[in-house]
């Protein structure tokens, strides 16, 4: 199984969204959480080449975009093979 990271903030509806999508799925993910944390919104932005908004997510350290993202991807059928399944 792949390594799925998503960095969030709490009141972020998308991240919501998004965890919820990987919970569906019962994929385990690590969440950091970035609210307040400059040192980890600027490595969220660094990894992430350049983007600033939450979720962030990354799929065996590879980023794969926000909860838009995600879902297109589960919608193309292609995020399943990317979680090695």
């Amino acid at each position: 199984m792949a390594e799925v990271v998503i960095y969030t903030t709490p009141w972020c509806p998308y991240c919501a969204r998004a965890k919820q999508l990987l919970t569906s799925k019962s994929v385990a993910f690590k969440e950091i959480d970035v609210e307040g944390k400059t040192e980890l919104r600027a490595e969220m932005s660094r990894l992430a080449g350049g983007r600033t908004s939450v979720p962030q997510i990354f799929i065996d350290g590879q980023p794969v975009g926000g909860c838009d993202d995600i879902h297109a991807l589960d919608s193309a059928g292609k995020l399943d093979p990317l979680l090695g399944r």
